[in-house]
């Protein structure tokens, strides 16, 4: 066939994210099919997937996607080698569509190694494995998911600029308020609430804060009725679930309201939130 057009190879490479030269041999050996040469990227990728499948994926970032309209979310931990790969643009846009993917997926994918087998988005025969083989093969480095979440409802979710942390957070309410709550979910990252109601904080964690605080109040109130120091010590317990209960904090962004005080102005009610570090449990 004639010599491969500088268009066709452009093609190719929109569809496939591939080098220039990497397109134009698989255009090449395909005599110019450009469906035939997709499976030869394709192949190539999962040979390079292959071989370094085995290294270990010790950094990544945390993927997001929300769409208010249809009211779903979620959260995507894809891991890589290298600290700079995890700040790369193919990288972000790879964590971030399989964000994307699992929102939409209409079956839930029961562990990572599911994942990998379902069909990636909308398309017929593209799956999830032959997506992050895309980036593997122009970043030539192992990277899989590891975690995910998918939420359903008024969602809003925020990642950490350096993708290190995400968070997604659930409200149910006859309005939808995306933006409000991912200022809530960058609240929740800065402010590391350990539940969503005082209701919701381990029993175990209550009894050792009102042993600190007892023990605290005794030190300070030493002469002073047992019920003075009573209520010093459930001051203290009552301050530290001020501190860490969501709906009581503080808002970041105007300390004169709390978390739960915005969100009832609102029209919204928290149901969870879902916090997700790379390499956390």
């Amino acid at each position: 066939m004639s010599e491969i057009s500088p268009a066709l190879v452009k093609q190719l490479r929109d569809r496939t994210l591939a080098p220039f030269g990497d397109c134009k041999k698989a255009l090449t050996e395909s005599g110019g099919d450009i469906e035939k040469a997709i499976d030869i990227l394709r192949k190539k990728n999962s040979s390079i997937q292959a071989k370094t499948g085995d290294r270990e994926t010790a950094e990544g970032r945390i993927g997001v996607f929300v769409d208010p309209a249809k009211k779903i979310g979620a959260l995507v931990e894809l891991r890589c080698e290298s600290p700079p790969v995890t700040k790369s643009e193919h990288f972000i846009a790879l964590a971030n569509d399989l964000a994307k993917h699992v929102a939409h997926a209409q079956s839930h994918a029961a562990d990572a190694e599911a994942l990998l087998k379902q069909k990636f988005l909308d398309h017929d025969t593209k799956t999830v494995f032959d997506r992050i083989g895309e980036v593997v093969g122009i970043i030539r480095e192992n990277m899989k998911p590891a975690k995910f979440t998918k939420v359903e409802g008024n969602v809003g979710a925020y990642s950490h600029h350096d993708g290190s942390i995400g968070v997604i957070l659930e409200a149910e309410g006859a309005t939808s308020n995306p933006e409000l709550l991912r200022d809530i979910c960058m609240h929740i990252v800065a402010k590391k609430p350990i539940a969503l109601t005082r209701e919701d904080v381990p029993a175990e964690l209550i009894a050792k804060e009102k042993e600190i605080a007892k023990e605290q109040a005794e030190s300070q109130g030493k002469g002073k009725p047992a019920n003075i120091i009573e209520k010093i010590a459930e001051g203290k317990v009552n301050s530290w679930l001020k501190d860490n209960v969501l709906l009581d904090q503080p808002f970041v962004k105007d300390e004169s309201k709390t978390v739960g005080e915005l969100l009832k102005a609102a029209g919204l009610k928290a149901k969870r939130f879902v916090v997700q570090r790379v390499g956390g449990l």
